[in-house]
């Protein structure tokens, strides 16, 4: 926490309101845009893009700096959001850069970037500025550029790499009290029952790290790939997501999406929501709402989050409750039960190297 959210985390508290993290709301983000142009109108400030980026100014960043010494930037940036200032601040900057949301590189911009790269290294502010795109932008393009990358199915050697490069990014976050505790375990009991807390089997994980042990993939393809083993191993290999069984999670998640009734996909607690499918991650619940929705809801990029779930309860849920009932019919057919979420797994029981015959589940088409 910094200094200049105290009194507002302290009104937060007072009202009841939890302090946020993770993905921006819409209704955050309107605030946070309502938020900047007060600021503006206040200050007189031309822009959001001379309030935000000051350093592109050279000329006036004196003035504008001390506007927003002035008028208490950083505690009007933040105002009616439940989350750290710069927090806020680092998302409005991407909301407003104007070097943001440029489409597609062309070849001649990839070229370009590799170019700059080599006389500047990983200086992705300087290297934006050079191809007028942000900061993040050029940083995941180069990654996914950097060096030659495989496409497809993942072979043994990369699946083992994988694995334990997850292992030792996430052993490195530990702290060295949880780091002593596990070696005397270890010391106690030489076979290694290990154990670990679900969450940070997905959360936290740096996805850059892994990619650079990985060698072969970018960090996309690793976190995407890590998730299908995950929820195996969660499983115990069992097929959460096949048959009679996928159609009864889509009818599951689709009534419990219906029934939270948020305004915002971002709004959703999906480590709760996964409990519809099993003892699953949450990105493979968030996986498989997104292909529900791509599949099921047509032009579903021009409807609202409410009117997605809407469409889904009133459209596409009786016809797959119809198409379930239809395969019920058949002789020993039956429907797997969801396994209540485990909050402890053991490490040899997720990271063992020695079977890597590690897919995704075949779906019912529906």
């Amino acid at each position: 926490m910094y200094r200049d959210d105290l009194g507002r985390f302290k009104e937060f508290k007072a009202q009841g309101v939890a302090i946020r993290f993770g993905k921006f709301s819409v209704k955050e983000n309107k605030q946070i845009e309502k938020n900047v142009q007060e600021f503006l109108s206040l200050t007189g400030i031309e822009n959001a893009d001379k309030l935000l980026y000051t350093d592109r100014y050279p000329e006036e960043k004196s003035a504008i700096t001390e506007l927003k010494r002035k008028h208490a930037f950083r505690l009007h940036i933040g105002k009616g959001i439940a989350r750290p200032w710069k927090l806020v601040y680092y998302r409005a900057k991407k909301m407003f850069d104007v070097n943001n949301y440029k489409g597609r590189y062309s070849q001649g911009d990839t070229e370009k970037l590799k170019a700059y790269h080599s006389l500047h290294g990983n200086d992705w502010k300087k290297i934006g500025a050079m191809v007028a795109r942000s900061s993040l932008s050029v940083a995941l393009k180069f990654s996914q550029i950097s060096s030659q990358r495989n496409h497809g199915a993942w072979n043994k050697t990369e699946t083992r790499r994988l694995i334990k490069a997850v292992e030792e990014v996430i052993l490195k976050k530990m702290s060295p009290q949880e780091m002593e505790e596990m070696d005397s375990q270890l010391q106690e009991n030489p076979e290694g029952r290990l154990s670990i807390v679900r969450e940070r089997l997905y959360k936290g994980i740096s996805w850059v790290e892994v990619e650079a042990k990985v060698e072969t993939r970018n960090w996309m393809q690793c976190k995407s790939k890590w998730t299908e083993i995950l929820t195996k191993r969660m499983t115990n290999g069992g097929f959460v997501y096949r048959g009679v069984n996928a159609l009864q999670a889509k009818i599951n998640l689709i009534e419990r999406l219906y029934e939270i009734n948020v305004e915002d996909a971002n709004e959703i607690d999906w480590e709760d929501l996964a409990s519809a499918i099993g003892d699953v991650p949450p990105s493979y619940v968030q996986t498989k709402f997104y292909k529900l929705k791509a599949a099921c809801v047509p032009f579903w990029q021009r409807k609202t989050f409410p009117e997605i779930i809407d469409y889904l309860y009133e459209t596409s849920l009786p016809l797959l409750k119809e198409k379930l009932e239809k395969k019920m019919k058949r002789k020993g057919t039956r429907i797997q039960t969801p396994t209540a979420p485990k909050q402890v797994f053991l490490f040899r029981d997720i990271f063992h190297c020695e079977d890597d015959s590690e897919g995704e589940d075949i779906e019912e088409q529906s």
